[in-house]
């Protein structure tokens, strides 16, 4: 089973802390749909027959795509991949644009989750953030996807943003909580290099968050969505029993996919590629039937190293036996020697043949994973 990623890089506007390939330039929109198909058709090989578990529509902001533009693309999909048994087919979306009309005119596409981009429900966050929705605007969004029979819905949080205090966390946690969404995204705020949010730092226009305010508001998305019944499967990643995302839960557990559209990555277990960086060369590469990619074969540690930094990002943690299968004895002794005084401090579990983080770990555990990294 594998997974299908497809990048929709238009944006209305961009967000200051935005760092992936996005443009609010969308003149080539048409021309952008036909190369996703002509790609799909290009690189239907890729994963060798798999079936598709999960497909999933990321950006940008692909609900700036018509409903028109998503048949085209599905039509193509479902004529060149195996979709038989395929679970999940999620849409990225702006709470503004899902508006009940727009809404509506998803009802004859096959999507069946809908991971949102709320960020805050405080007015100051959103104006700072430079989204386009309010307040309302992601609650309404919500219930009128409900309505819609689109209820699997994920919403994503940003936490840690300049001023920002736990109260106002606490409050926007609240928020969400209310909506009664199966799935919750909460990411602390990353000041990306060539970001307006970046340039704002450095000018000394906005301060970041302390150290340890960023503990507190942490400690607070942890207990408040656990107590709320969530389980805390990734690190940024929350839900309701059997409401985890499949699509992401496969970039962890070392799932094929491939990625189409303008910057897109591709996994087929040897090796990462991309699609380039830019809509020109993009299009003028499928026009030509020549993809511009770049290419990454993947070593023994490599590959290691990535599981590892992965699967200790999951509740299920990272399995000795299968470092022991697919990296060798050597790699299984040394992840234990390096976890040894972690699981002595009670900061990673050894259990059942298998290393996860802690409660206590999991605060630390970027510097857990770095010592057991093999370099």
């Amino acid at each position: 089973m594998a997974g299908l990623y497809i990048h929709v890089p238009y944006c209305a506007k961009r967000c200051i802390y935005c760092d992936f390939f996005t443009s609010t330039n969308q003149k080539s929109k048409a021309a952008y749909v036909d190369a996703v198909c002509k790609e799909l058709i290009l690189r239907k090989d890729y994963l060798k027959g798999e079936s598709l578990r999960t497909i999933y529509f990321g950006g940008g902001t692909p609900s700036q795509l018509s409903a028109n533009n998503f048949e085209r693309i599905f039509d193509t999909v479902f004529t060149y991949y195996n979709t038989d048994k395929c679970e999940e087919i999620t849409l990225e979306a702006n709470p503004d644009d899902m508006t009940p009309e727009y809404v509506h005119s998803l009802q004859s596409l096959p999507f069946n989750r809908v991971s949102m981009g709320v960020q805050s429900f405080q007015p100051e966050d959103l104006i700072f953030l430079n989204r386009r929705h309010d307040r309302q605007q992601a609650i309404d969004a919500v219930a009128t996807c409900k309505a819609n029979c689109l209820s699997n819905i994920s919403i994503d949080l940003i936490y840690g943003l300049p001023g920002q205090t736990p109260e106002q966390w606490s409050q926007n946690l609240d928020e969400a909580i209310a909506l009664k969404v199966p799935h919750i995204s909460a990411y602390h705020l990353i000041y990306e290099e060539g970001t307006k949010l970046t340039k704002l730092k450095s000018a000394g226009k906005v301060l970041p968050v302390s150290e340890e305010f960023s503990e507190d508001f942490f400690t607070l998305l942890i207990d408040k969505l656990s107590k709320a019944g969530y389980l805390h499967y990734e690190i940024s990643n929350f839900a309701q029993p059997d409401c985890f995302s499949k699509h992401n839960s496969a970039y962890w557990d070392e799932t094929t996919y491939i990625g189409i559209g303008p910057s897109a990555h591709s996994f087929d277990g040897n090796s990462r590629q991309w699609n380039i960086a830019s809509m020109k060369h993009y299009l003028s590469g499928i026009e030509t039937g020549v993809p511009n990619v770049e290419k990454e074969l993947l070593d023994a540690n490599t590959k290691y190293n990535e599981y590892i930094i992965t699967g200790l990002r999951t509740m299920w943690g990272v399995r000795l036996d299968k470092i022991e299968e697919k990296y060798g004895l050597e790699k299984k002794n040394f992840c234990l020697a390096q976890a040894d005084t972690y699981i002595k401090n009670n900061l990673l579990l050894h259990h059942e043949n298998s290393l996860k983080l802690s409660a206590k770990g999991i605060f630390i555990s970027d510097r857990i994973m770095s010592d057991l990294l093999y370099v």
